[in-house]
């Protein structure tokens, strides 16, 4: 049928036990007829190794690195020339064996060529095929590369040296580059059924006479027990014949798959590159971020691993970078995870300790919000035998303490005293000045200045020391409990509301002067209110009518002088104190406090009734 070359994929190391001289050999004394009629039949292993003479055969053979019954030290093969080196430079790079096994010497000589079958596995799989291999001394060609210099008629394959091994292995006008062991990485294929042929279709003549012609055939065995399966990169198990048909059919369409040794510098490199990629950006990211950052990394890697696969044929361990990368990455994570929570930690122990220090705060601004509000007079317990008059008071800080203040004494046995005011500002410093503007002022009161004069003489102590430029504003009053007389004087204050009995509102807006500490030397006038038995003074800071709710409008001071004016039918101070703190409440609806808030007012009876 003319094929170009024939490989057997068969070891033949020992004679044929059928044979009709071995059989004859066999038989008793008694059947001597039949021993000479056997004797005289042609020897099995002559008529194959007659077979083998009038075709392109090539024989397989295996190295083994130990010895056994049917091993030898060499092979009859066709020698390799070597350019660019010598014998023991190419048998120093390639796979050695001490040892093979070939089949019977009559059938080697007979056979055109013979070429190894041993393939080095990897965890059980093929994935390296040498194209050349040494056995003793001698540098021996594949079984693929012997059949294509049969089928070519070449004289000889070739094997080029290059400075790191064998760079290529040539037969005829084929040229493969190979590792400098002389091997390739062998581009599978899933198995093709199509191109095998019974042997037992081929005897019965199933198979036309061109199928074979000028084509490469390997013969192998197929009985059960006697394949010797391997395991492909692809999952399969295939009898050896199926890789070496895989073989010759990469070499003769030049699909292989090269790993040069630059490839190791490069994976180093790219491993280097996308190590220190992860090392800058991942640490200031966060975990589910950095992990779909390295992601990214990944399938850029696989992606550059499949290219150089699919349209260059090189080997780019992208696998390998990938788990050197993970534990890169994962070393990452974890000094992230480790340094999160020692921060943490850290943020815990702070916050423990603002807290310890907000509480310590809160503490004593508690403390100094009782200080505070315990020095001023309670109006429930001030006058409790007086039928003169009636007092009511309120003071409510914006925080937990405020710089609006008020107070009320008596002078004498006549004269009640009062003031209000409001310290620029809130919080601590606003305090703080708010009890050194009332203890001022109730000293000057008290060194018996009158009226106006006591403001004057407050401003100019108040305004001798002020160091953070604060300002009060301040209404100083003194009623005369037995006549009704008023006596007011205004320091930037709003002007006190008059709630005369009869039902009219009045504001007492006479002339006044700046708030104190706004100018050291100013004479204060005098405003003078009669008041008529039932009538009620009341005063209040801009926390009143600056008041403001969720959608920042003002609570005013015409609605203030509304809910004054609708309370006039109530005598006492005290209800009318309330009236107006209710009607704030409700204006403000639980809004954030703007400004401090205080109420004073003071109802007038008349003088004294004597028993």
């Amino acid at each position: 049928m003319n094929p170009a070359a024939i490989g057997l994929d068969i070891y033949m190391p020992e004679a044929d036990q059928t044979s009709p001289a071995r059989m004859a050999a066999r038989l008793p004394e008694s059947r001597q007829a039949l021993r000479r009629a056997l004797a005289a039949l042609p020897d099995h292993d002559r008529v194959l190794a007659d077979a083998l003479r009038e075709t392109p055969t090539v024989l397989g053979a295996a190295g083994f690195d130990n010895e056994t019954l049917t091993t030898s030290r060499g092979l009859r093969t066709t020698p390799i020339r070597i350019n660019g080196g010598s014998d023991s430079e190419a048998l120093a790079n390639v796979r050695r064996y001490p040892f093979v096994l070939a089949s019977l010497p009559e059938l080697q000589a007979a056979a055109r060529g013979q070429g190894l079958l041993s393939v080095d596995l990897q965890g059980a799989v093929v994935r390296r095929i040498p194209l050349v291999m040494g056995v003793g001394d001698a540098l021996l060609p594949s079984l693929a590369i012997e059949m294509l210099r049969v089928a070519t008629n070449s004289p000889a394959a070739e094997v080029d040296m290059g400075p790191l091994g064998i760079s290529r292995v040539r037969v005829a006008d084929l040229a493969v580059s190979t590792q400098p062991d002389a091997e390739i990485w062998l581009h599978f294929g899933k198995a093709d059924s199509a191109r095998y042929v019974s042997a037992a279709a081929l005897l019965a003549g199933k198979v036309p006479a061109d199928a074979f012609r000028s084509k490469l055939v390997l013969i192998g065995l197929s009985g059960f027990g006697l394949v010797d399966n391997r395991l492909t990169p692809l999952g399969e198990q295939v009898p050896g014949v199926e890789i070496q048909a895989q073989l010759l059919e990469s070499l003769f369409d030049g699909n292989i798959l090269l790993r040069p040794r630059w490839m190791a510098w490069l994976e180093t490199l790219l491993l280097i590159a996308g190590g220190a990629f992860l090392i800058w950006a991942v640490p200031p990211l966060r975990p589910r971020l950095a992990t779909f950052l390295a992601i990214i990394l990944y399938v850029a890697l696989f992606s550059a691993g499949f290219a150089t696969f699919k349209f260059m044929g090189l080997l780019l361990d992208a696998a390998g970078a990938f788990a050197s990368l993970n534990i890169v990455l994962g070393s990452l994570l974890g000094s992230a995870f480790i340094e999160s929570d020692r921060q943490r930690r850290v943020a815990e122990a702070a916050l423990h300790r603002e807290r310890e220090a907000a509480a310590e705060v809160a503490g004593e601004l508690a403390a100094a919000r009782r200080i505070q509000l315990g020095t001023l007079p309670d109006p429930a317990t001030a006058f409790t035998d007086e039928k003169r008059f009636s007092v009511a008071a309120l003071l409510e800080p914006a925080r937990d303490v405020g710089g609006d203040l008020y107070d009320f004494f008596m002078l004498d046995n006549r004269r009640l005293f009062f003031v209000v005011g409001d310290v620029s500002g809130k919080g601590v410093p606003a305090s703080l000045f708010m009890a050194v503007t009332k203890a001022l002022a109730k000293s000057v009161a008290l060194r018996g200045e009158a009226g106006a004069a006591i403001l004057t003489a407050a401003n100019k102590e108040i305004a001798r020391e002020n160091p953070e430029m604060l300002f009060v504003t301040m209404v100083t009053g003194v009623l005369d409990a037995g006549t009704g007389a008023l006596e007011l004087a205004i320091a930037g204050h709003d002007a006190p509301r008059i709630l005369r009995a009869s039902g009219g509102l009045e504001l007492a807006d006479g002339d006044g002067g700046p708030p104190l500490c706004m100018l050291e030397c100013f004479d204060y006038p005098r405003l003078d209110v009669q008041l008529h038995p039932g009538d009620t003074v009341c005063l209040v800071t801009d926390g009143v009518t600056e008041a403001m709710n969720r959608d920042l409008s003002p609570y005013g001071a015409g609605r203030f002088d509304a809910v004054v004016a609708s309370a006039a039918a109530r005598a006492s101070a005290g209800s009318l104190l309330a009236s107006v703190r209710e009607d704030v409440r409700a204006f403000v609806a639980g809004a954030v406090p703007s400004d401090d808030l205080t109420l004073l007012a003071i109802t007038w009876h008349g003088p004294r009734v004597r028993d």
